[in-house]
């Protein structure tokens, strides 16, 4: 895969309103191209907003995680991809993906499955009835995404190089829970820097804390390019 050292770097717009939205976007400028929008901004203004940005020539990574009936996932899918986003996350379960990749037919909109999040460690699956670790279920998943036909995985940076085994090289890896070196790990338990994330084999990477909480974001988002740079030459 072949892609712009700038627009591997996506940051997450984890923020309350549009109106701190587009004061980021601004302050970022031409630094960032692409830009995750989640729940928090999605249900505060968010979809007419990344509808702006698309129109403005940015990128969107839509990150809804799409969990329902087969028939209400596909139509969803059907929504998002005419609004022109690049990226939309569903959770991994083979109905769901599977209703995805119906729904988004010939759109250039890419599915990601969103593996195991990376907020969860094997304590949390136990408690949630999995009887394997964090790997053993992402890469059970990432095998399933793959043979139904999903575009990319999300995934920790600690799975990469163990999920594009699986995946083969025509899937997408995203990778969150990176946190540049001195960063708080916050609510994230298994997190990676920049570099050593893309020298695991990450394609993109989502950042947002330590982008849009920096005092300089402008600064904080070029330094972290600047990092993928210099590991991409490795």
């Amino acid at each position: 895969m072949s892609l712009n050292t700038r627009e591997r770097l996506i940051v997450a717009l984890d923020l309350p309103s549009v109106a701190a939205a587009e004061a980021m976007v601004s302050r970022l400028g031409d630094t960032v191209g692409f830009y995750k929008i989640g729940y928090q901004l999605a249900f505060a203004g968010g979809l007419p907003f990344a509808a702006g940005l698309i129109a403005a020539g940015k990128q969107v990574f839509l990150d809804l995680k799409l969990h329902d009936i087969g028939n209400t996932v596909a139509k969803g899918v059907e929504s998002v991809a005419q609004l022109g986003a690049t990226f939309l996350t569903v959770h991994a379960y083979p109905q769901t993906m599977k209703a995805a990749v119906e729904g988004k037919r010939g759109a250039k909109l890419r599915i990601l499955a969103v593996t195991v999040l990376t907020s969860y460690d094997d304590a949390d699956l136990a408690a949630a009835g999995y009887d394997m670790s964090v790997g053993e279920l992402a890469a059970a998943r990432a095998a399933q995404a793959r043979d139904i036909g999903v575009d990319g995985l999300v995934c920790s940076a600690e799975e990469v190089g163990k999920l594009r085994d699986i995946a083969g090289p025509g899937m997408t890896l995203v990778t969150p829970g990176i946190r540049p070196a001195g960063s708080a790990s916050g609510d994230q338990k298994r997190i990676m820097t920049p570099a050593r994330a893309i020298e695991a084999g990450a394609d993109y990477l989502v950042i947002g804390r330590p982008i849009v909480e920096a005092r300089d974001p402008k600064a904080a988002a070029d330094a972290i390019v600047a990092e993928i740079e210099s590991a991409t030459r490795k």
